[in-house]
């Protein structure tokens, strides 16, 4: 039996998730080319395996596989804090897509989709987090709601957390941090997934539609749709 080599703690650990051997080895060896490390698992039961003994980064995962299916597994880690998801599909139409953001993905892409594609889309996913992780640590109100990116955590004027998925958390920074302007959906966009995202306006109307009924107000409007320009976040916002 080959040992398994010793992990580099300086090196992200990423895991793909897939039941097709072909997939998980060639992402394995190209991802592995470009300085990662690669943990691989066939279905959802390895996935939880792997997520137990090693501090994993990124998941790709696949979404037709046997037992668990990725829209499951997306929805059921989006619950735990997991690292940030990258789905991988043959389901490639806008609906699939948007349900995949939708429960928390970060990134969703079509197969077939080429290893320079995956690699942009896991520096970018990685990057995110990375911004997400070194946020100012000192929190942000708005209307009597509160707001801590360092934490990732949002609590509604009563106090009470409110579960926000990654998405919908970075559309709300994108937001707290360019309050009282006009933001189109393309400016958005970037601001909550970055350049390098392969993502639609449909998504960001998905999010931000997720987000502003979590955001319920008795008496004030928190998002307002600009017809033809984009949104506009309303309440003054202050550090605390």
């Amino acid at each position: 039996m080959i040992p398994r080599p010793v992990p580099d703690p300086a090196k992200p650990v990423l895991l793909v998730v897939d039941d097709d051997h072909m997939i998980r080895t060639l992402l394995a060896e190209s991802l592995g080319m470009h300085g990662y490390q690669v943990e691989t698992a066939t279905n959802a039961q390895e996935m939880d395996g792997v997520l137990a003994r090693c501090a994993v980064s990124l998941i790709l995962l696949d979404v037709m596989m046997p037992g668990e299916d990725g829209l499951s597994v997306c929805r059921r880690l989006a619950r735990t804090g997991a690292p940030p998801v990258v789905m991988l599909s043959a389901l490639g139409d806008e609906p699939d897509r948007i349900l995949g953001l939708e429960i928390g993905a970060s990134h969703y892409l079509s197969k077939p989709c080429s290893p320079r594609e995956i690699l942009a889309t896991v520096r970018a996913a990685l990057r995110a987090r990375e911004m997400q992780d070194a946020g100012d640590s000192r929190a942000f109100g708005f209307l009597g709601w509160r707001v801590d990116f360092a934490a990732h955590e949002l609590f509604d004027p009563d106090g009470t957390l409110i579960d926000l998925t990654d998405g919908e958390f970075a559309v709300l920074r994108a937001f707290v941090e360019r309050p009282r302007r006009v933001l189109a959906r393309d400016a958005l966009l970037e601001a909550a997934r970055g350049p390098d995202t392969d993502a639609f306006d449909r998504a960001i109307d998905v999010q931000v539609s997720r987000l502003r009924r979590k955001l319920r107000s008795r008496d004030d409007e928190i998002i307002r749709t600009i017809r033809n320009e984009g949104y506009f976040f309303v309440p003054r916002v202050v550090r605390l």
